[in-house]
């Protein structure tokens, strides 16, 4: 099969900070996503689900907690030779300095690549949101013959301004590239979609940042020192000399790149019918495979929730937010439009029997909560009121953040009882 000719790149980002402060003490691709999954898990699980099945992440900011997520997850037979492995920069003799870009992270990894045998590198990101099947990417690259092939998605006029945009002639190959282009340049730079797109206005081709590399051609490509990046300087550059693939994606995808859209995201999954299906037999989303009990609720109205395993619940009403795996909602609380991502650890039995801390993990009692992220193991103290909006200013404190409107509390912090955000 032409899945064993691929190995997979799995681009870590960099320090993350527009996610600050979810990435405060983990990497972009170790932040929690829908209650109990990590972002890493959505690049690595496509490619399983791809029957692609060797894969290397590429990170060098606060590393541990990813490495022990892929390391307690993601094992496979003995006799086979699937992996996922951690690359975090590392200085040689040859590279001295952190990784300056994706391309110059690839260009650093590259002798521990090569020891593979394989055809095609598939190049993709840690910080998406999407189900899709590689294998047909794969395909349509090989078809075509092409040195590259990219996946696009169509996008709106006011979508296209933020995104790099490609133009295709009608064999879907490149012709061109404009990175963020400005409103006025629009008109000159549609391309052909299928008409669901035309009719939703998405008549621009966007790099969603997943690209498909001939090995011997990336390996000449990485010779040069003077490229750190693929979006901005490797593929502008390449469309003009290699054959470069546009491959149309137009299912549901998003950028997790800012507080804003990651909270969109999880909030999403609220909806009778997400937009991204975690219900789908044949594009399932795989992660660590907890022991944990069933979730217990008591008492709660409960309205467009997702609630994980391990929950003990005595809310009086959660609407429209994700509760994490091991959360602890106290009686009278009210939980809204926010995602809580719940707890490594159960609090000791002992320590809340005997009263020992004041404030325990989860949420207290009679506490109000709405538009926001409560990052792991926190403590929301009895009768805190949280009432995030475009009305707060932005702020940050040693406990909480306010961003775009939302008030994230930073992971492990304590919120005393009675506090008003």
């Amino acid at each position: 099969m032409i899945n064993n000719k691929v190995l997979a790149i799995i681009l870590g980002g960099g320090q993350g900070s527009r996610l600050y402060p979810l990435t405060e003490a983990r990497s972009k691709p170790a932040v929690p996503i829908a209650g109990k999954y990590r972002l890493v898990d959505i690049p690595i699980s496509n490619c399983i689900n791809s029957d692609i099945k060797r894969m290397f992440v590429l990170t060098q900011f606060n590393s541990a907690s990813l490495n022990k997520h892929i390391k307690n997850t993601y094992h496979f037979s003995f006799f086979s030779s699937a992996f996922v492995d951690i690359l975090a920069a590392e200085q040689t003799p040859n590279h001295k300095t952190w990784f300056q870009g994706t391309a110059d992270a690839v260009r650093k990894s590259m002798h521990h690549f090569l020891k593979h045998e394989f055809d095609y590198f598939l190049i993709l990101s840690g910080d998406q949101l999407y189900q899709m099947d590689y294998e047909k990417m794969i395909d349509a690259h090989v078809e075509a013959e092409a040195k590259i092939s990219i996946a696009t998605i169509p996008v709106t006029a006011k979508e296209a301004t933020e995104f790099g945009i490609l133009k295709a002639d009608n064999s879907n190959i490149i012709t061109s590239f404009i990175e963020k282009p400005d409103a006025s340049l629009l008109p000159d730079w549609t391309s052909e979609v299928s008409d669901d797109m035309k009719s939703q206005g998405r008549d621009y081709l966007a790099s969603m940042g997943i690209y498909i590399f001939n090995r011997d051609l990336l390996t000449e490509l990485m010779q040069n020192p003077d490229t750190n990046d693929f979006g901005k300087e490797i593929i502008p550059q390449s469309i003009e000399t290699q054959k470069t693939l546009s491959y149309q994606y137009e299912g549901y995808w998003t950028d997790i790149g800012n507080i804003d859209s990651f909270f969109e995201a999880n909030i999403g999954l609220t909806a009778d019918i997400p937009k991204f299906d975690l219900y789908d037999k044949k594009k399932r989303i795989y992660t660590h495979a907890r022991m944990l009990p069933t979730s217990k609720i008591a008492g709660t109205m409960l309205e467009k929730a997702v609630i994980a395993e391990g929950c003990i619940i005595s809310a009086a009403k959660i609407e429209q937010s994700v509760i994490g795996i091991r959360s602890r909602i106290g009686d009278e609380s009210t939980v809204i439009n926010t995602y809580m991502m719940g707890s490594d650890y159960y609090e000791n039995n002992l320590i809340i029997d005997r009263n020992e801390t004041p404030v325990l993990l989860g949420i207290g009692q009679r506490c109000f909560i709405k538009n926001a992220i409560l990052d792991k193991n926190c403590r929301i103290g009895d009768d805190v009121r949280i009432n995030g909006g475009a009305h707060l200013e932005e702020v940050e404190t040693d406990t909480y953040m306010i961003k775009q409107g939302i008030v994230v509390i930073k992971k492990g912090a304590t919120i005393p009882p009675g506090f008003v955000i």
